[in-house]
C-alpha cells in the first residue's frame, strides 16, 4: 500500500514528465510551422531544445537526459532532412547540434545522478548519526543511572555494616532496660501515677527495639541462593492482611488479580517489599483515596505498578526517597523503602518512583522471570 509521500512523489514525477513532453512538442511545432526563410528564429528554437533536455537530466538523471535528447533528435531530424536539405552548410550544422543535444543530456543526467547519489548517502549518514546519537544518549542515561545505583549501593553497604555493629551493641542494654521497666511496673499498682511512666518507658523501648530490628534487616546480606515466588499470590496475601488498615483509613484498593509468571525472589522478603509499598500508599492518602495496582509481563519481566491518589512526591525528594533515614513522616525510621530497594536489587529487580500527571505517586516494581538468562550467568560465574 502506497504512503502519502509515495503518492505525492509519483504525482510530481508525472507532472514533470508531462511538462517535458509539452516543451519538446512546443519547440518541435515551432520548427515545423516556421518557414526556412526565418533562419534566425530557427536558431533560437534549436537552443530552446536544451531546456527540456537539461530538465530531463536534472529530474530523471542519466536516463532522463539521454531519453529526452533522443526524443528531440527523432523529432528534429525530419525537419533537417526535408526542410533544410537544400542548404548543405546549415544541414551539417544542425546535425552537429543534435550531437550536442546528446552530449548535454548525458552530462546533465550523469552529474545529476552523482549529486542524487551523494545526497542519498548524506541522508543515510545523517539518519545513522541520529540513530547513533540516540543510542549514545540512551547509554549515557544508563551509565548515569548505574552510577547513581552504585553510589546508593555504597551508602547502603556502609550503613548496613554500621547498623549491624551498632544494633548488636545496643540490644543487650536495651533488653536490660526493658526488664527493669517491667519490674518497676509490677512494683506499682495500676492506679499509681508512676505506673504510667513505666508503661511509657516500655513502649519507647519497644519502639527503639523495632528500629534496631530494621537496622538488622537492612544490614542482612542478600540470600546466596535466590528462590522463586509467585508475585500474584504474595501480593494477594499482603492485600488481605492489610485490609484492616485500608478499612480504617477509608482507602479502596483496585487490582484485577490474575496468575502471573514465576519471578526470581524470596517470597518472605518480597512480602515485606509489598507491605512497604502498600502501607506507604495508605499513609500518603486522605480518607476516600484509592490504591490502584496494575501489572503486565514485558521483555522477560513482571512489572507491578502501585498508583495512589495522594499528593505525590516533591521533585527534590524523588532522588532521595530510597535513601536510608529519609522520611517525610513524623514517625518513621526512613528505612522501609531503603530495605525494599535493597531486596529488589538483590534479586535482579528494579524499583523506581514518579509522579502521575493526574496526581499521586506511582511506584514501579520490575521483577525478573524465573527462566531469565541472568540466573544461568550467575551459575556460570
Amino acid at each position: 500500500m502506497k504512503t502519502a509521500e509515495n503518492i505525492f512523489t509519483d504525482r510530481r514525477q508525472t507532472i514533470r514528465l508531462a511538462l517535458l513532453l509539452l516543451l519538446v512538442a512546443a519547440v518541435t511545432a515551432l520548427h515545423y510551422l516556421t518557414g526556412t526563410e526565418h533562419s534566425s528564429s530557427h536558431g533560437i528554437y534549436r537552443r530552446l531544445y536544451y531546456l527540456p533536455i537539461v530538465l530531463g537530466g536534472i529530474w530523471f538523471y542519466l536516463r532522463g537526459g539521454v531519453i529526452v535528447a533522443l526524443l528531440v533528435s527523432v523529432l528534429y531530424a525530419p525537419h533537417i532532412l526535408f526542410q533544410w536539405g537544400h542548404l548543405p552548410a546549415i544541414h551539417i550544422e544542425q546535425y552537429l547540434e543534435i550531437l550536442l543535444y546528446h552530449t548535454i543530456g548525458f552530462l546533465t543526467g550523469f552529474l545529476s545522478a552523482k549529486e542524487h547519489a551523494q545526497r542519498l548517502r548524506s541522508e543515510e549518514n545523517a539518519a545513522n548519526l541520529a540513530v547513533s546519537y540516540e543510542k549514545l544518549r540512551g547509554q549515557a542515561d544508563l551509565i548515569l543511572e548505574i552510577e547513581d545505583q552504585l553510589r546508593r549501593a555504597d551508602r547502603l553497604t556502609a550503613l548496613g555494616e554500621l547498623s549491624a555493629g551498632m544494633a548488636h551493641e545496643i540490644r543487650n542494654p536495651l533488653g536490660a532496660i526493658r526488664g527493669t521497666a517491667e519490674i518497676l511496673r509490677d512494683a506499682f499498682s495500676p492506679e499509681d501515677r508512676y505506673a504510667e511512666f513505666t508503661r511509657i518507658l516500655i513502649a519507647e523501648v519497644d519502639r527503639l527495639n523495632q528500629v534496631l530490628e530494621d537496622f538488622l534487616r537492612f544490614a542482612r546480606p542478600g540470600p546466596s541462593e535466590r528462590n522463586d515466588f509467585m508475585p500474584d499470590e504474595v501480593l494477594r496475601e499482603v492485600l488481605q492482611l492489610s485490609q484492616p488498615q485500608a478499612s480504617n483509613a477509608q482507602i479502596s484498593v483496585v487490582w484485577e488479580s490474575e496468575p502471573l509468571p514465576v519471578a526470581i525472589g524470596d517470597a518472605a522478603q518480597f512480602k515485606q517489599v509489598f507491605f512497604n509499598l502498600v502501607l506507604n500508599a495508605f499513609q500518603a492518602m486522605q480518607p476516600g483515596g484509592q490504591l490502584r495496582i496494575e501489572h503486565e509481563v514485558k521483555d522477560g519481566r513482571v512489572i507491578l505498578r502501585f498508583c495512589d491518589t495522594g499528593p505525590g512526591i516533591p521533585e527534590g525528594d524523588q532522588d532521595r526517597i530510597f535513601n536510608p533515614f529519609f522520611t517525610t513522616k513524623d514517625e518513621g525510621t526512613g528505612l522501609g523503602l531503603a530495605i525494599a530497594y535493597r531486596i529488589v536489587q538483590n534479586h535482579y529487580g528494579q524499583l523506581s518512583v514518579r509522579n502521575l500527571p493526574e496526581g499521586g505517586a506511582e511506584f514501579t516494581l520490575n521483577l525478573q522471570l524465573a527462566d531469565h538468562p541472568c540466573r544461568d550467568e550467575e551459575a556460570d560465574g
